[in-house]
């Protein structure tokens, strides 16, 4: 969320940096922002002044009541008062619901390295690494190689829950758990607070650290209660110190999470979505920060280091991209993606690095101070990456380390823990 001061003291600064985002109706949203805002103001004002002429005639009628006198025509007056009090102050109120929806919904203010584009066909390579493999046979795509292995049934999976639900099986899911722990180990390694958080949400801190239209494409609501099944552990993290006062000294907070994940996926049309690539389960370890405004540019570039450093010790050939304006999303002030080499040539996204700078702790009322009972001094910023999402990253290992037999080598720091096992053969 951003600042309401900032956008009042500076509307044009604001407006030229959302332009950057080439959508009309985020500054629509900006010029109704700010045209409920003023008129908030002036109805508050108005609220205060009634409030306080009716304080004055209180006084007087308790005055003359005193003195002996009569005091029908200044209660009248009062109840006159009340009344008008009364309806002003719920206008005030709808007027601040709105433009808080408004604000909630607007965007963040993007950093001025993030490059101008429309979608993901204008994010600017910053680095590749690795080559693609090179074949001695024509690669099959990651499904194909997993059922020629008997260790995934999608039909089966689709039959139980629906598209976009797997049965793995055997090595599959061993391969699953040895991502899961390679990657806990590489990040606690490096001094991070391993945390398994719920995974369910209230709807109230889902609100603080994600775009309200989530909830209709991304999240699953459970029936009758108010519970959303998280679609990363990046959002109870994230929650995690909502309406706190974080101290300075214990800044940054580094923490690594681990969970499931569910997404509807709503809008996927188009996209890739065979098998392991986008699923509505999957598993996932997620970076993530709560630091000093100063510190976290330096940070956002940590978690890219390391999830970098993670792809790199797998040798799986990738590439990072910096997501132009039009593919960021509307948390992030500079995002960076890796991006993966599938068989069929082309880079898909395994996981997103943001910097989401006080927007989402804004939102969720996260603050820091500079000593135990001292005033605050403002807001966190929040930084998050992926540090892998299992099901992707699975993905990329049938696809880059599969063999003509049929049969897929296990990246060799994985096989201490999958019992010593060095290839995935068919059963």
């Amino acid at each position: 969320m951003l600042d309401i001061k900032l956008v009042r003291e500076n509307p044009k600064k604001i407006s030229r940096n959302l332009e950057k985002r080439n959508d009309a109706d985020v500054l629509q949203l900006l010029d109704d922002l700010i045209i409920y805002d003023r008129e908030w103001r002036k109805k508050l004002s108005n609220t205060n002044e009634l409030r306080h002429e009716r304080r004055k005639i209180t006084n007087e009628i308790a005055s003359r009541k005193k003195a002996g006198k009569k005091v029908k025509q200044l209660i009248d007056k009062a109840r006159k008062l009340d009344a008008d009090i009364d309806v002003s102050n719920q206008q005030t109120k709808k007027l601040k619901q709105r433009a808080n929806h408004i604000l909630m919904k607007l965007p963040n203010l993007l950093h001025e390295s993030v490059p101008i584009g429309r979608d993901e066909k204008d994010n600017v390579r910053v680095r590749l690494w690795g080559v693609p493999p090179k074949f001695g046979f024509k690669p099959k795509n990651h499904l194909q190689v997993a059922k020629g292995l008997g260790i995934i049934d999608d039909e089966r999976g689709a039959k139980v829950a629906g598209h976009g639900f797997l049965y793995l099986k055997n090595e599959l899911v061993l391969l699953d758990m040895a991502l899961q722990r390679f990657a806990i180990d590489f990040m606690l390694e490096r001094n991070y607070e391993l945390v398994e958080p719920p995974f369910m949400m209230r709807k109230k801190p889902y609100e603080g650290v994600t775009d309200l239209s989530d909830f209709e494409g991304v999240m699953y609501k459970i029936e009758k209660e108010d519970l959303f099944l998280i679609a990363t552990a990046e959002h109870p993290l994230a929650a995690m110190f909502m309406n706190e006062v974080l101290l300075k000294e214990n800044l940054p907070i580094k923490l690594v999470g681990i969970s499931p994940c569910f997404r509807k996926e709503v809008g996927t049309h188009g996209k890739y979505t065979k098998g392991l690539f986008r699923m509505h389960q999957f598993n996932k370890v997620e970076q993530f920060i709560f630091c000093l405004p100063e510190e976290s540019w330096n940070l956002h570039e940590e978690l890219q280091q390391n999830a970098e450093k993670i792809y790199q010790a797998l040798g799986l050939h990738h590439e990072v991209v910096n997501v132009c304006t039009g593919d960021i999303g509307s948390l992030a002030a500079k995002r960076y993606d890796i991006n993966i080499w599938m068989v069929d040539g082309i880079y898909r996204e395994v996981g997103s690095n943001s910097n989401c700078t006080d927007y989402q702790a804004r939102r969720l009322n996260i603050r820091y101070r500079a000593k135990e009972g001292q005033a605050p001094i403002g807001f966190v910023h929040t930084v998050n990456n992926t540090a892998i999402a299992t099901s992707r990253t699975m993905l990329v290992v049938l696809e880059q380390c599969q063999q003509e037999d049929g049969s897929v080598q296990i990246p060799l720091v994985l096989t201490k823990f999958m019992d010593g096992l060095k290839v995935i053969e068919t059963h």
